[in-house]
């Protein structure tokens, strides 16, 4: 359960409980919808929406989520928690982690070892994953604990508030060392897995800067004003500098087995209920320094 109270003012009196669960508490139509049955209070009394306040009472709505996640069994497993409140928690994602179970992954995902941590927690909560980073990918990822929270959080994404910084090992050195890669990216015919730069794609734009360099290779630093798939991969490839060990827009390496070399570094977003700053770094991890020797 995670409730949300609101005491009922002049300002709020005489209002539905629909009317002050969407303007006052930001819930979503569909928010509402969730909360129907029993999960709404009027001075500890379940009520309907159409439920008109009074002057002194307080409303109060429950937006946890009412099941977790039955497809994804709880696995324990190692997790790197950097922040964490009762709407969410943000992780350190190691490299080769898959997120999702999938094919050949069913025990071994971030997924799994989250709902054994909410299973420690004494929490009923599903898997709601915000910026979701690929398998062969580091770092900071946002996780909601509720669907409420996940709804707000999604909102930040879309409107380019919940800002992610990455750090990136490449092949070669991109020209200039400083610049805006603006660039549409769609599905690669044929492929349901690949991406390229196309001019029927989804606008696409990724701000990068080369930090150092070595053994041919060149560290950058990358922002993103859009959050296309694989779009750090994909644009570094169309500047001819592929991510090291990028097995699908470059070629493998024996000196990273299991990831390629990107690292999301920072984040920063609104806690989705209360909307105070939330920011966070990680550092580039060894694996990743020791390629530029």
């Amino acid at each position: 359960m995670r409730w949300l109270t609101l005491p009922i003012g002049a300002d709020q009196a005489g209002k539905t409980a629909e009317t002050l669960l969407r303007r006052e508490l930001g819930l979503s139509a569909a928010g509402v919808r969730r909360a129907k049955t029993g999960r709404i209070l009027l001075d500890g009394v379940p009520v309907f929406t159409t439920a008109v306040a009074r002057r002194g009472q307080v409303l109060a709505v429950d937006v946890g989520d009412p099941a977790g996640s039955d497809q994804i069994p709880p696995v324990p497993g190692p997790l790197d928690i950097r922040y964490e409140d009762e709407d969410l928690l943000i992780v350190d994602k190691a490299g080769g982690v898959p997120v999702h179970p999938s094919q050949g992954h069913h025990g071994d995902t971030l997924a799994n070892f989250l709902m054994a941590h909410y299973r420690d927690q004494g929490l009923v909560a599903a898997f709601h994953p915000v910026n979701r980073l690929d398998r062969g990918t580091s770092g900071l990822m946002a996780v909601a604990k509720h669907a409420h929270a996940h709804e707000g959080l999604q909102a930040q994404l879309q409107a380019g508030e919940l800002r992610r910084t990455y750090l990136a090992v490449c092949e070669g050195v991109p020209v200039p060392r400083r610049g805006c890669v603006e660039a549409p990216i769609a599905r690669a015919p044929g492929s349901v897995l690949k991406r390229e730069v196309s001019p029927q794609g989804a606008p696409a734009r990724t701000h990068y800067e080369v930090l150092a360099t070595g053994r041919g290779r060149a560290l950058v630093r990358l922002a993103l004003d859009t959050g296309r798939t694989h779009q750090i991969r994909v644009h570094l490839a169309h500047l001819g500098c592929p991510l090291v060990g990028d097995f699908l827009y470059g070629a493998e390496t024996e000196e990273l087995p299991d990831r390629f070399a990107l690292h999301s570094a920072a984040i920063r977003l609104r806690q989705p209920v209360t909307g105070v700053g939330v920011a966070l770094e990680a550092g580039l991890p060894a694996e990743l320094a020791a390629l530029l020797g």
